[in-house]
């Protein structure tokens, strides 16, 4: 910034000496010359795209000791730039957030206040930032050249309001720009998504702000549990939620379970199912109850054994093997579902006197690999009870060979004590 205390300080003399009036009615030159001095440090807060002549004006008052007439100047600024966040934002996606009309002229029309709430609610502005901008309103509209005012700024008043102009309205945070609902529903249902678009939807739900976008990934999941969606829907809709299902916020994940429990408490039994396999296909199956995870974990053992005992069993395990391992892979499998969990997955993979199903033996071999200390304790007692293991292991050689090979595949480490001799006897069996 130029020098100008040489400049002001004779001229502001000799214009109170012309007048008749007191040169302590104007900011004393020490004053100015703070305020002067710690512009630039401010100013360089501020984008050049957002240094327009308001704020050249706000520097000549300040350079002549006018605080009041320059905190009136950054207001301005301040204000021209909280609309273009709202502009940016998407005029035409204020309606669906704030439920009432909205064009440019009720946006050119609102008051400070009002548009300060709007830029709240937006999240264009933190809550932090609502308070001082507010703060600086209320200073404005008392104590700025904009109205008569209740009494004097000093040059450490200035500061403050312009530091926070400059921080919370001016500066360049990330703004986030809103998701056309309405558009979003209409895509999702309608021709299913190419992988491009997909990833646009996805960017975009990820840029606007955390309601809005809490209320979007409660809508795809209503959407895919909708029985009256049709197929195109709910993969789209899902396809989006996995693109998201990392980031989700506990916020979201809160208001997932509680829909999904709503579907449960009202007995919309196709919606829960539909909802259970979203949560199990983005990776969350550890939100829910202890009850629904036995459920979900002995329905698919349970399921897999049957696949296993029927006809042609070798070609119909792997994708019934496969979803016992993605439903057990993503959290521990409660305590009351661990033995038929334990014994559908040792049965398949010790198979029977013609052999196993080699397709699905890289989904057992990765269970029986993570089975916890009190699993492999199950595992092992499997040959000491009247179960169709301990039976074809005695019969057959090859199922005894086979069973040896599965117990090498168990950590030493977390073999319980219990169960130390059995594990260390089944080792010594050739293979």
């Amino acid at each position: 910034m130029p020098a100008v205390g040489g400049l002001t300080a004779p001229m502001l003399t000799s214009l109170t000496n012309a007048l008749g009036v007191p040169r302590n009615v104007l900011a004393a030159d020490d004053q100015i010359e703070h305020a002067w001095t710690t512009l630039p440090r401010l100013i360089a807060q501020i984008p050049v795209e957002h240094r327009s002549e308001t704020l050249v004006r706000m520097c000549v008052a300040v350079a002549t000791g006018l605080f009041d007439a320059a905190i009136n100047y950054a207001w301005n600024a301040a204000v021209v730039e909280l609309r273009e966040k709202v502009r940016r934002f998407g005029l035409a996606v204020v309606p669906q957030v704030t439920n009432k009309p909205f064009d440019e002229r009720t946006l050119v029309e609102l008051k400070d206040a009002d548009l300060l709430q709007l830029c709240l609610k937006l999240n264009l502005i933190s809550e932090e930032g609502y308070f001082f901008l507010d703060q600086c309103r209320d200073t404005r509209n008392n104590f700025s050249a904009a109205h008569p005012t209740m009494g004097g700024l000093d040059e450490h008043e200035f500061i403050a309001f312009l530091n926070r102009c400059a921080k919370h309205a001016l500066s360049n945070e990330h703004n986030p720009r809103g998701v056309d609902i309405q558009g979003l529903i209409g895509a999702v249902k309608g021709a299913r998504f190419t992988a491009q678009q997909v990833d646009a939807w996805a960017e975009r739900l990820a840029q606007t702000f955390d309601a809005q976008r809490e209320l979007l990934i409660g809508t795809l999941h209503g959407i895919y549990c909708d029985p009256a969606s049709g197929e195109e829907a709910r993969v789209n809709a899902l396809s989006i939620c996995e693109r998201l299902a990392a980031s989700f916020s506990p916020r979201t994940k809160s208001d997932l379970v509680d829909r999904h429990q709503d579907y449960l408490a009202k007995g919309e039994e196709a919606r829960h199912k539909a909802s259970q396999a979203f949560f199990e296909r983005l990776g969350l199956l550890a939100l829910l109850s202890e009850t629904e995870l036995h459920a979900l974990v002995t329905s698919a053992a349970r399921n897999l054994l049957s696949v296993h005992n029927a006809y042609n069993n070798f070609y119909n395990e792997p994708p019934f093997a496969e979803r016992l391992a993605a439903v057990t892979g993503q959290n521990r499998v409660p305590e009351t579902a661990q033995y038929e969990f334990v014994h559908a997955v040792v049965t398949c993979a010790t198979g029977n006197q013609w052999g196993i199903s080699n397709a699905a033996m890289g989904d057992y071999e990765k269970m029986i690999r993570s089975f916890s200390p009190q699993e492999i304790r199950i595992m092992l007692q499997l040959l000491e009870q009247n179960t169709i293991v301990r039976a074809r292991v005695m019969a057959h050689g090859r199922c005894r060979t086979q069973f040896a090979q599965l117990v090498r595949l168990l950590d030493g480490s977390s073999v319980p004590t219990s169960a130390r001799q059995a594990y260390e006897g089944w080792l010594t069996v050739p293979v």
